[in-house]
């Protein structure tokens, strides 16, 4: 069970557990979990407008989590992002910034929280992302290469959406991917971005050193999620039918791509999973932690 804690170390915070606020500087906090001992240490990166409990949620309530199964062999750490929504509704424990973002913000804010609290351990860091999470770490490790030992990319977002998909479907997934006026109404501060910028920063990054790469990309068509969604309410009744079919033609394509970030990559797509393997199938997710933390405790840049 992580210990509640605000925003104070000892000097010995990465070998007991940390679950509080930290202070970034600036007048803002942000709320971090972290567990387990060991280096690197592992830092869950979540998807868009997901929080820290995106990491200790499973679809089968008798599956290990991937945020407790990684802190069986090393430290890993996830945290709330300002404006996400965390599960059974709850809000954001991190304080809010102005939206929308780009993704510089929450790299900014990412590289803050790491040197403000020594309850994550020292660098360099495996990165593990999903969704959104995934331009996270990418334009982190472009931008902090001596701070990034690992990558794990779960079913990551991929900036070639903007030409891969026909105009009009990408014009459908930034309206998709945008939050719907009534959730504004409700929380004025939820996380929004700004995806052809941010498309346009990854872009620019450096590219990222070899190190060890492991992606993880889903198998399941995204058309009958979509249609799932309709049904539920989660997503709008006016999405173009053409949508799903297009977005199931260049996902195998852009997730190939991210596998060719660096030489040696594991690329996993027998993954029996939809979008949020993480929830879907966390054993994946730990197993490629653990191949690419194995990697850097032996010095190697391949899985």
């Amino acid at each position: 069970m992580l210990v509640a804690a605000c925003g104070t170390d000892d000097g010995d915070g990465a070998s007991k557990d940390f679950a509080g606020t930290v202070d970034i500087g600036g007048g803002r906090n942000i709320y971090l979990e972290c567990a387990g001992t060991g280096s690197p240490t592992v830092v869950f990166e979540s998807g868009l407008r997901f929080g820290a409990d995106q990491w200790t949620t499973t679809a089968d309530p008798a599956a290990t989590s991937a945020f407790d199964g990684v802190a069986e062999f090393t430290r890993v750490c996830s945290y709330d992002r300002p404006g996400v929504v965390l599960g059974g509704d709850a809000l954001s424990r991190s304080d809010p910034v102005p939206q929308p973002i780009t993704t510089t913000d929450p790299v900014a804010d990412l590289q803050s929280l790491l040197g403000a609290t020594d309850a994550v351990g020292p660098g360099p860091f495996v990165l593990a992302a999903h969704s959104y999470g995934g331009q996270i770490a990418r334009l982190f490790a472009g931008t902090y290469p001596d701070e990034v030992a690992g990558l794990v990319l779960i079913d990551a977002q991929s900036e070639e959406l903007q030409t891969l998909l026909p105009p009009e479907q990408f014009e459908e997934f930034l309206r998709l991917n945008t939050p719907q006026q009534d959730s504004l109404d409700e929380y004025p501060d939820l996380e929004r971005v700004d995806f052809v910028r941010s498309f346009d920063e990854i872009r620019a990054a450096a590219p990222i050193r070899p190190q060890p790469l492991v992606v993880l990309s889903a198998d399941r068509s995204v058309a009958p999620q979509i249609a799932e969604g309709i049904a539920n309410g989660t997503l709008p009744a006016d999405i173009d039918p053409g949508y799903g079919p297009a977005l199931d033609a260049v996902q195998p394509i852009a997730q190939s791509n991210l596998a060719q970030l660096v030489p040696g990559a594991t690329h996993v797509t027998n993954t029996n999973s939809g979008h949020n393997i993480n929830i879907e199938q966390p054993q994946l997710v730990i197993d490629g932690v653990r191949d690419v933390v194995d990697a850097v405790r032996d010095g190697r840049t391949e899985p």
